[in-house]
């Protein structure tokens, strides 16, 4: 049997480097086998999938040094290798389980559903489909299709009994059939879920080992159902630990910077990114923490990945930045490295056009320019609060332009500039009343070059971090504060079956 393992990230948003930490695992394990890594893009959400974020997955993994051997870019014998371009083969696997019993048609609307869910909140019962459509006649699913209502197709789960999850790195796990929901396989718009494409595709792509974050262990039932209902062998499962911060919380965007690309920005080095993340998955021996990609893989052992959480240390990663850009780099080394961080020629030009206009000697360029060099800004309260607005204004500001520039699918200057001014018409505020805080934050003055070409160089993730160390100093809001702030900017949920 050749070893095929494979990452499946959605391109919805910035590459996590809980990705990068998983395609690292994946990696290792298929090349210390001499087996196949494959690269499988889950692009089924249409309404948050982008281009954009596709092109950003590629070139954060890539840039950390990580190869496939099959992928959407390189091709390979079980192409293609996106969602959307194999959508004719999970309809016909759907129409597979309908044919068999395994599956029904959901004509529910999302009113019905809601109001389900409601009244299981009320009874404090776990949120589930409740079964009203599993046992309609064929002359009953007959009419409603005739009159055109819309339908989902679920999987129909055993009342009864417990399905056995087992785990490479765990004793086998036990979850009663009756806590499984009754899943959506295909949705009304003829897509799949994850769940039916995940499996359909591990399947063809010929996936022996599913190596993935343990926030899956609870939809394995629902996957193994599946393998059963069509006959097929399951893939090996293994379960990563999430990565932690310090106070052992889940690593996430909203307390620290999450994406890949935000440390190439800040001037990381790939190979100490990949080191330290190898650190959490690779042991070492004492006083040997520098270690590259080919030795990650001769050390790598499952047997050795630790469950509980690793921590994403942020000092222990410059520490071993710091070493790599002193101990491993000689001075044109260094130098290289340099310019292909922050001096890069079309770089330099878009500065450059922004800057020409607005300097009388070039020794301006210095402190009008420095922020796009920099990392986190020093700011202080009183900066952030020398203007127009009142306290809680000022915060809402913060918050609600980070949310915005989070939703934003292709970054360009126009997406930009229509996700900031909208902070304006949902606060009822004059649009330059809320600009200066936004360029305080992001470029450390209240005059700099122009704030969308700003935004746009500097990226969403640099972006996002330095709005968040602003809203820091003055007050982070909390947990009801940012409830209701985003149901100001939340847009209305649009109808549809689900």
């Amino acid at each position: 049997m050749t070893v095929r393992t494979r990452i499946a990230p959605s391109p919805t948003g910035d590459p996590h480097v809980g990705l990068a930490y998983v395609a690292l695992v994946n990696y290792c394990f298929a090349r210390k086998a001499n087996g196949a890594f494959i690269l499988r893009i889950e692009d089924t959400d249409q309404t948050r999938s982008t281009h954009a974020s596709e092109q950003a997955i590629l070139e954060a993994l890539h840039w950390l040094g990580l190869q496939w051997d099959e992928g959407p870019d390189v091709g390979g014998p079980h192409g293609p290798y996106r969602q959307t371009e194999r959508s004719a083969l999970y309809q016909k696997y759907a129409q597979q389980l309908l044919d068999q019993g395994d599956a029904f048609k959901c004509f529910c609307s999302p009113e019905r559903l809601e109001a389900v869910r409601n009244a299981q909140r009320a009874a404090k019962q776990p949120t589930h489909y409740d079964g009203h459509c599993l046992d309609l006649s064929a002359q009953e699913v007959a009419a409603k299709e005739k009159a055109g209502e819309p339908y989902v197709i679920r999987m129909n789960v055993p009342s009864a009994g417990v399905c056995i999850v087992k785990d490479l790195r765990r004793d086998p796990i036990e979850i009663e059939w009756p806590t499984v929901d009754m899943q959506v396989l295909l949705k009304s718009d003829g897509m799949p879920t994850y769940h039916l494409a995940n499996v359909v595709d591990d399947h063809l792509m010929e996936i022996t080992h599913v190596i993935r974050g343990e926030e899956w262990l609870s939809s394995a039932p629902k996957h193994l159902l599946l393998y059963r209902y069509f006959g097929w062998p399951a893939p090996q499962l293994l379960h990563l630990p999430l990565l932690r911060n310090p106070d052992h919380s889940k690593l996430s965007k909203r307390k620290n910077p999450t994406g890949i690309l935000f440390y190439k920005a800040m001037g990381y080095l790939p190979e100490a990114l990949l080191n330290f993340l190898g650190l959490l998955a690779v042991p070492t021996p004492e006083g040997e923490e520098m270690m590259d990609l080919p030795t990650m893989v001769g050390r790598f052992d499952i047997a050795h990945i630790s469950l509980g959480g690793p921590v994403f240390d942020i000092p222990k990663l410059d520490w071993l930045n710091g070493r790599y850009l002193r101990e491993r780099l000689d001075l044109n080394g260094f130098e290289e490295r340099v310019q292909r961080w922050g001096f890069d020629s079309d770089r330099l030009r878009r500065i450059a056009t922004l800057a020409q206009p607005r300097i009388a000697r070039l020794s301006d360029l210095g402190p009008l320019l420095s922020f796009f060099f920099a990392g986190r800004l020093s700011l202080t309260p009183e900066l952030i609060r020398d203007g127009k607005l009142d306290e809680e204004t000022l915060r809402k500001v913060l918050a609600i332009a980070r949310w915005n520039l989070d939703d934003i699918g292709d970054w360009n200057i126009t997406t930009i500039e229509t996700a900031l001014r909208s902070v304006a018409a949902i606060l009822g505020r004059k649009f330059r009343d809320i600009v200066r805080p936004l360029y305080v934050a992001v470029t450390g003055s209240a005059e700099s070059v122009p704030l969308y070409d700003s935004i746009e160089l500097l990226g969403r993730d640099l972006t996002r971090e330095r709005l968040r160390h602003a809203l820091q100093l003055i007050g982070t809001p909390s947990a009801a504060e940012e409830k209701a702030w985003r149901a100001l900017s939340a847009p209305a949920t649009p109808a549809g079956v689900g």
